[in-house]
């Protein structure tokens, strides 16, 4: 296992297709890859400094966007409209890495949210893409969706913070967390979500890209079985499944994280030129 090492993130601004997007970097000179990390709904990449560290760690400079709506980013929080313009905006990160890394391969990771706008990014620009990690990604058929838009009135009930992880630490410190989105779903992101879980459904296999997908067995977020059928319908030719035993929803935050992170970097091991 990779010794994760302390790294200052760098913190910029660029202007997104709906205002301005802060984006987190996390520096490592020469790397051996760039990993652009994609996060969930309602939270933000500060979230991952872990994963950061032990990427940064396996060689990789580390980089990705807080969302619109998200964490230090502008808009109305957790609004998301069309989820076409978030992957525009996590391009536009992808873009700044290969002009500060040219030739330098390039490794996506989304958890949860970010696992559905990872996919929906490898459909539209997976020829950039070297690999894709997928962590209980929000895909194929999301039984939460169909609920809240067949409410008349979305209901203000904060998440249960024991379905993240078997560490009680993890729910006490997002239950703390100032930039984590603690209110109700918004209707037109439910409908967005809704829109991009079946266009993804709809385009198809992910071809040749060398894809993992892990997800807790445990996952009550978002349940293993309705993922499975969208990943049935992305699947290429290259695809890996890890399901860890009673793990719950954030596999990165969980018990067994070290085995988790273990079995991503030699994932990418695997899978670099």
């Amino acid at each position: 296992m990779w010794e994760a090492r302390v790294t200052t993130a760098r913190h910029w601004e660029f202007a997104g297709v709906r205002g301005a997007v802060t984006a987190h970097s996390w520096p490592h000179e020469p790397p051996r890859y760039v990993a652009v990390l994609v996060h969930g709904y309602g939270e933000h990449l500060g979230r991952y400094e872990h994963v950061a560290a032990v990427l940064n760690a396996h060689g990789a400079v580390v980089c990705g966007p807080d969302h619109q709506g998200h964490g230090r980013s502008a808009g109305e929080r957790v609004l998301i409209t069309d989820f076409e313009e978030v992957v525009t905006d996590l391009h536009t990160v992808v873009e700044a890495a290969h002009v500060d890394h040219p030739g330098v391969p390039v490794v996506m990771i989304g958890h949860s949210m970010g696992g559905m706008i990872a996919a929906r990014y490898a459909q539209r620009y997976g020829s950039e893409l070297t690999a894709l990690v997928l962590s209980g990604p929000v895909l194929g058929r999301w039984d939460a969706l169909a609920a809240l838009l067949a409410l008349d009135e979305i209901p203000d009930i904060p998440i249960d913070t024991d379905t993240l992880s078997r560490d009680p630490e993890v729910g006490k410190a997002y239950s703390a967390d100032p930039l984590v989105w603690h209110g109700p779903f918004k209707r037109p992101t439910v409908e967005a979500l809704d829109a991009t879980v079946q266009a993804i459904n709809a385009h198809g296999s992910l071809g040749a890209l060398p894809t993992l997908w892990v997800h807790g067995s445990d996952d009550q977020l978002v349940p293993l079985d309705g993922t499975r059928t969208g990943i049935d319908a992305i699947r290429g030719d290259d695809l890996t499944e890890k399901i860890y035993p009673e793990a719950r929803h954030e596999v990165f935050n969980e018990t067994n994280k070290d085995e988790v992170l273990g079995d991503v970097t030699a994932f990418i091991d695997r899978n670099l030129p």
